[in-house]
């Protein structure tokens, strides 16, 4: 198993379920990968620098959590709009929504050209437009408009509560992996794969631990490497996968986020129970409280072409930016810490999530596509239903576990 993600995770509980031996070989010194909760001295709360929320109906999630005995907490989706004068109510869920209302297309576009046909006004067309950046991570320009129109069909997809699990998805990452290894499976940390050389039945991983080579064998892997790894080919392949199409029609969504614990929670006098702030011209266009958990702390979040403009700036520079984009609305906000994730510069994962570009219909089902028996594939790239997603990763590691026990 390559990767400690959620979707590796949840193919080595199927597998270990089945009495199969299992490795896990993850290159983090963490388990959970786009998963990652992390604490903030003075907050009672988890601090999220990966997945924060369950999107939609999220079976897989909500049955992890059950097995768990981890609640699943409902998010506050209360919203305010800065104009650069004054915060006013906004429902962007709701626009979005209207701005694709009784869409067909006989031939895919992106969805900027989508947008430029339709008889809308101009703000609903923004707000659609930020939705894309900020929700799915893509561009509208790039992006595929009938995978937006699929997804934003979806019951629940957009608008809803979005629960977040109870202390955070690191306990339920925590939690799993601890079970892992009750169960025997090998989970190695700090274990970087360099090198995967395969034939059928027969699969030999190379990288390093601590500075020393390592090399492994088994009939079987399941690789589930994020999609911006598996574009950059920082993992080597001998033969290669064959399955440049499929890569060539997904792109790996640009995420910064920034989490600000403040002194005090000034917000909570001047709006109290409101959750989202929107600023379109601010470097940090989206950003969040914990409600209905209570604490001074701020997510600053850019997702997309945004995202793409901040890409190589320092973390002292991105503070600075997400702090700038609060004081436009919290002058008096005083900043008492921060944490910065730029998952684009993250070697592990060379992005957010994933999304389909235009004509990119079939790419993760291509992506998912086991090849000779031998090399299996998972991660939320790879889930057509719900890709973008815990969920979409925990069904692809299931999914790859039972071609494993079916070959």
């Amino acid at each position: 198993m390559v990767g400690a993600g959620a979707a590796g995770l949840a193919a080595a509980s199927e597998l270990a379920r089945a009495g199969r031996s299992v490795l896990v070989l993850e290159a983090r010194s963490r388990t959970g990968g786009r998963c990652w909760t992390t604490r903030m001295a003075g907050l009672d709360v988890p601090v999220e620098l990966g997945a924060e929320f369950i999107h939609g109906e999220s079976r897989a999630t909500r049955a992890l959590l059950a097995r768990a005995g981890i609640a699943a907490i409902d998010s506050v989706r209360a919203q305010r709009f800065h104009d650069g004068r004054r915060l006013r109510a906004t429902d962007a869920f709701a626009e979005a929504r209207r701005a694709v209302q009784g869409a067909t297309l006989a031939k895919d576009v992106s969805f900027e050209r989508f947008l430029a046909a339709r008889r809308l006004p101009e703000e609903t067309k923004a707000l659609a437009r930020r939705i894309v950046e900020g929700f799915d991570a893509a561009d509208p320009r790039r992006v595929s408009t009938l995978s937006i129109l699929e997804e934003w069909g979806e019951q629940d997809a957009l608008g809803a509560k979005h629960p977040r699990p109870e202390g955070g998805y690191g306990a339920l990452m925590e939690w799993l992996a601890k079970k892992l290894i009750s169960r025997n499976v090998q989970i190695q940390l700090g274990a970087v794969v360099r090198e995967v050389r395969w034939k059928r039945g027969h699969a030999q991983v190379r990288g390093s631990f601590l500075g020393e080579a390592f090399r492994f064998q088994a009939r079987q892997a399941v690789i589930t490497l994020p999609l911006g790894v598996l574009q950059s080919n920082a993992v080597r392949f001998l033969p290669s996968l064959q399955k440049r199409d499929a890569l060539s029609l997904l792109a790996s969504g640009p995420v910064v986020r920034v989490a600000m614990r403040f002194h005090r929670a000034v917000w909570e006098r001047r709006v109290p129970g409101v959750a989202f702030f929107q600023s379109a011209s601010a470097p940090f266009p989206t950003f969040w409280t914990p409600l209905p958990l209570r604490a001074p702390l701020l997510t600053a979040w850019a997702g997309g072409p945004k995202a793409a403009r901040l890409a190589g700036a320092s973390p002292r520079a991105l503070v600075a930016k997400a702090l700038q984009s609060v004081h436009a609305i919290f002058r008096d906000a005083r900043l008492a810490d921060a944490r910065v994730q730029d998952w684009q510069r993250d070697p592990y994962a060379r992005g957010g999530y994933s999304y389909t570009l235009v004509g990119g219909q079939g790419a993760r089902a291509e992506l998912a596509r086991p090849i000779d028996g031998t090399l299996f594939f998972a991660g939320e790239a790879t889930d057509a239903q719900e890709a973008g997603t815990v969920a979409g990763a925990l069904r692809s590691g299931r999914r790859a576990a039972l071609e494993v026990l079916e070959g």
